[in-house]
């Protein structure tokens, strides 16, 4: 085993990073791709370290996720051109560990590249050992990181979904790898956030546990505070509490309230929303008319499955008008779209402000699936969905004005999230009650829910005995709406039937 040196980083001309390859990981994230996509980080971010010599790194100032990754690195070792699966494995000469490091704090301002949040100086320390590749099963590795002494990351290479001779051989069919080009192949579950002073080490081993196993040494990597402020000229660290589930793993590994929560809160408890769930938008319809609400139906949609009845939170989206200029800023990366896809939480609807703009999708399979894994309870869109078949096909409804092939940015850009917004010729508010089935979507003010609940239920027993009485051959005049004589009836019913 030789050691990782100055002239093998000042070697490596790329390096190259993959997003997700452990099925742990993809599980965590709720997406498994069907095949490897890549990142580049510049070479400036490699570094060293090791138990008598740790690299350190550090935090940029006003950042506060500094996230880690322990990886499984590839060193080519003879350039790699169009190469095959069967040939891609002789073109590593050596493996070793390294830490994908990177802050969340900026991964909005790199739309998808990377390069802020994960290239800065030191972000990608490598070792300190280096395996022969050609003298171990890259089938057979093992990965292992240690936060503060505490090991929070423990899987192996045998069921990987892109194993490394698929990852050499996919990026040999674009670019040429050069000798001392450096792969990162991913990372398992248990990647979480450092702080200044925490101590992370990473390493990797062949599987077997015996004497002659193999193994890298434990590259350690110390973090220290960062002093120099960002300038004023360029992107500025922000973050969220969806950069801080990505960046911890959980929401509640980074201290936030639990997926659904909110769905079940105050506002909308278990109770109340069993109460919703048992009567019919119609019914609802009629007593929030009682009350002077008649603008509170989302009109002119479809569902994929008008068979469901729906209650659950509003979260908003909202698209406007494509401008060339602005889409380049707003339309590309994580934008609006993926960030309320990314961030909806068990129970909730995410309705979408499209401008009744029938001309283009404004969802399609990928995105609607994610938001179905992430226990979504619909999507509402006043626009075009795309993929149809696809989304039609899923248990999660979704509403819309039409089928239509092009994307997004054919007609929008998407701008912000979880604000008030127009969909289907009303105003919803995040936190508004959607109620919907067969005959349509209410958007119910939440002060209001409990009493509309409860009325609506009297109603439609109400309801119920007046269809009885009719089905035994009774006139409607004077049962429907309910007269005095018919009312004491009624609440006779009530009292037979409770007694039952």
């Amino acid at each position: 085993m030789d050691q990782v040196t100055d002239h093998l980083l000042a070697a490596a001309r790329k390096v190259i990073a993959v997003h997700i390859n452990y099925p742990s990981r993809a599980a965590q994230r709720g997406r498994t791709p069907e095949q490897p996509s890549y990142f580049l980080k510049p070479p400036s971010s490699l570094a060293t370290g090791s138990e008598q010599t740790p690299s350190i790194v550090e935090r940029p100032a006003g950042c506060e996720l500094l996230g880690y990754e322990g990886e499984i690195a590839l060193v080519i070792g003879k350039p790699a051109r169009r190469v095959g699966l069967e040939d891609a494995w002789s073109h590593v000469e050596w493996v070793t560990a390294s830490n994908d490091l990177g802050v969340y704090d900026l991964r909005y301002a790199d739309k998808g590249s990377n390069l802020r949040s994960k290239g800065g100086d030191g972000f990608t320390p490598v070792g300190p050992g280096l395996i022969a590749a050609d003298s171990v099963d890259p089938a057979g590795l093992r990965i292992r990181t240690w936060h503060n002494g505490e090991l929070v990351q423990d899987d192996t290479t045998e069921d990987l979904l892109f194993p490394f001779a698929r990852l050499v051989a996919d990026l040999s069919q674009l670019l040429t790898l050069e000798e001392g080009d450096i792969i990162l192949t991913g990372t398992p579950a248990g990647a979480s956030v450092a702080q200044p002073g925490d101590v992370v080490e990473v390493e990797v081993s062949t599987v077997e546990v015996s004497a002659g196993a193999v193994t890298s040494g434990r590259l350690v990597t110390r973090v220290a505070e960062g002093t120099t402020p960002f300038a004023d000229f360029g992107a500025r660290p922000k973050t969220d509490d969806l950069q801080r589930e990505e960046a911890y793993g959980s929401r509640e590994a980074a201290g936030l309230p639990a997926d659904g929560t909110a769905a079940v809160g105050p506002v909308l408890s278990p109770e109340l929303k069993a109460k919703l769930e048992s009567v019919c938008t119609a019914t609802l319809s009629s007593q929030l008319r009682k009350r002077g609400l008649n603008n509170v139906s989302i009109d002119g949609l479809t569902s994929t499955r008008p068979e469901k009845r729906i209650v659950g939170l509003a979260r908003t989206l909202r698209y406007v008008p494509n401008r060339e200029d602005l889409f380049k800023t707003h339309g590309g990366g994580f934008n609006a779209q993926k960030k309320a896809i990314d961030s909806v939480n068990e129970g909730e609807i995410l309705v979408m402000e499209a401008r009744g703009e029938k001309g283009t999708g404004t969802i399609g399979d990928i995105l609607a699936l994610r938001a179905q894994v992430r226990g979504a309870a619909a999507i509402i869109t006043d626009g075009g969905v795309r993929d149809f078949s696809a989304v039609a096909a899923m248990d999660m409804p979704t509403y819309y004005s039409n089928p239509h092939p092009a994307v997004l940015g054919r007609r929008h850009i998407p701008w912000d999230t979880d604000i008030t917004i127009a969909c289907g010729g009303t105003t919803v508010q995040p936190g508004d009650i959607i109620v919907a089935d067969s005959d349509g979507i209410l958007v119910i003010p939440p002060a209001l829910a409990e009493e509309l609940a409860d009325d609506s239920i009297v109603q439609e027993s109400e309801e119920t005995f007046i269809a009885e009485m009719v089905q035994r051959g009774h006139s409607v005049d004077g049962l429907y709406p309910l007269n005095t004589e018919w009312r004491a009836k009624y609440e006779q019913w009530e009292t037979d039937k409770a007694d039952d």
